[in-house]
């Protein structure tokens, strides 16, 4: 495993933090739009830098009142509004750490994030105020916001809970700039039966400012449409850090919507976007209109669809735990349709047909094979920090020579180019979300009745891949037993990580050291055809 980059280390962030990066914007482009909120329910609002700059200040202000110090960690269970970001980025201010999480996410998991993370407070919104109450108890506080995000709740929120009440009158003084500091955390799927908590330094935040805008080719006159979570790198980090670092302008969607999608695009002149393929499939649906798109970016570039759209889309590869992309296609050169392009100049790329072994003793795949992709870069840079609480997770990420293991298979392309080819860490892709088929193995296996299960992708006409549970039942298994796995999902699962079918067979097929042969599961789903 690499060391952390260290203070004495001279790195392109010396001495700045993400409070540094605002208050330049803020200096140089006051009064230009930074944040456009485009709400589904009443008028748009704009933050320009000055006006977003002077607010942060002050809800750190607000923090350090309630009891919020360096290093805290503060929950934000919210979903996309202006103050998702204004609370995350008074976080950086003060010197907590932000933590966000799935505004999807289940009772248990809720539970889970707060507990692990030891989260002091949390910032969340009307509809989820009562969940987060209940189960992240060892709270000391929390806020809620006005609307859900946008919407006017059921009911009022109590006036001391208001969000608006950490707004003080004056912003909280800055603190001496630590790049090396904790900013923020994510919570990721992964191999294990709990989400890892991905942590990042400021000078992670900076990196993917900056190399997510030279990427991007993102320009200071660029108007970036954000659709995505602001709970997940792509939009915080690919959209709104990187439209930052250009000094551009973010226009913020409470969610994607196909219908709003081309009125709002027009609306604000965009150029920009970052697209998933869920998004893509729905809106070929719609007329496109002349628009002002020089770039979308995706999962790989030139797609069949970008004659319709009448854009280039780029492609790219990236991770929570790689902050941007580790391989990026290039704008001014042509890349095989399909590819997510070649790697970046920022970082180490190695495809080998082992990562159990040192990349030098590992077989490099050869033009035309498909291995495990592996990345190299600087700890708390280029690469996340570690995963909070969980040093063995951390090390074990890490081949003995210091290459982060992605856990994605990758095909080497003739003309040097790569193609994602699928995920060796058993993840499924529902909808743009990653969902880890043991976090819904870990719960459909304590159902009572249930001797095995295996959670495997099938290919969905919207959502790109939907999980299927096969479950082999025990001797004594009640006969209700798929209506038992599917409640139990819905109390401790997220919508999106719930089985769309409960499959009862009498055995399951089986590989070397009776695991489980979940490719023979796949190709039998695969052979029935898409879902939806």
């Amino acid at each position: 495993m690499p060391p952390l980059l260290r203070p004495t280390d001279l790195h392109p962030f010396n001495r700045m933090d993400v409070p540094t990066l605002l208050a330049q914007r803020a200096a140089t482009r006051r009064d230009h739009p930074f944040i456009v909120w485009e709400p589904f329910d009443g008028p748009a609002e704009t933050w320009t830098y000055g006006r977003f700059h002077d607010e942060v200040g002050r809800i750190a202000a607000g923090l350090a009142r309630r009891g919020v110090v360096a290093g805290d960690r503060v929950l934000i269970h919210l979903d996309n509004c202006p103050e998702t970001l204004l609370a995350w980025y008074a976080c950086t201010w003060l010197g907590a750490v932000a933590v966000t999480t799935n505004a999807r996410a289940a009772d248990d998991e809720l539970a889970y994030y707060a507990e692990h993370c030891g989260a002091v407070a949390a910032i969340t919104q009307p509809k989820f105020a009562a969940r987060v109450a209940a189960n992240c108890q060892a709270l000391k506080w929390q806020v809620v916001t006005a609307t859900d995000n946008g919407t006017p709740p059921a009911q009022a929120v109590e006036p001391g809970q208001r969000f608006e009440t950490l707004m003080a009158s004056e912003p909280a003084p800055r603190r001496a700039a630590d790049p090396l500091a904790p900013c923020s955390v994510q919570y990721t799927s992964g191999t294990t039966s709990r989400p890892k908590a991905v942590l990042w330094t400021h000078a992670n935040a900076l990196w993917g400012a900056r190399i997510n805008a030279v990427h991007e080719d993102l320009q200071a006159s660029d108007v970036h449409l954000v659709h995505l979570p602001l709970f997940h790198t792509n939009a915080q980090a690919y959209s709104v850090l990187a439209t930052l670092w250009a000094g551009g302008t973010a226009v913020v969607l409470p969610r994607f919507s196909a219908s709003r999608f081309w009125p709002i695009s027009l609306k604000h002149g965009c150029t920009w976007v970052s697209m998933i393929p869920f998004c893509i499939k729905a809106l070929m649906a719609h007329e496109v209109p002349p628009h002002h798109y020089r770039l979308w970016g995706a999962a790989a570039n030139d797609l069949p669809s970008d004659p319709h759209f009448r854009v280039k889309t780029m492609g790219w590869w990236g991770m929570t735990e790689t902050i941007t992309h580790g391989i990026v296609s290039c704008r001014h050169l042509p890349s095989p349709p399909l590819a997510i392009g070649r790697p970046a100049p920022e970082y180490g790329i190695a495809i080998v047909d082992d990562d159990e072994v040192p990349v030098g003793q590992a077989r490099a795949v050869e033009p035309g094979g498909s291995g495990q992709l592996l990345v190299r870069g600087i700890r708390g840079l280029s690469l996340f920090a570690e995963y909070l609480g969980n040093a063995a997770a951390t090390a074990a990420s890490y081949t003995a020579d210091g290459w982060f293991r992605t856990g994605d298979r990758v095909d080497l392309l003739e003309d040097g180019s790569i193609r994602f080819g699928d995920r060796t860490k058993d993840m499924l892709k529902v909808g743009g979300e990653n969902v880890a088929a043991s976090e819904i193995e870990r719960v459909v296996a304590a159902v009572p009745g249930v001797h095995e299960c295996a959670v495997v992708a099938r290919k969905h006409r919207m959502l790109d891949e939907v999980p299927v549970v096969f479950v082999l039942p025990a001797a004594n298994a009640a006969p209700d037993l798929p209506e038992r796995v599917r409640a139990a999902c819905v109390a401790q699962l997220a919508d999106f990580k719930r089985p769309h079918e409960v499959r009862l067979v009498s055995e399951l097929p089986r590989s070397t050291l009776e695991k489980i042969a979940k490719a023979q599961l796949r190709a039998a789903l695969a052979a029935e055809g898409e879902a939806g």
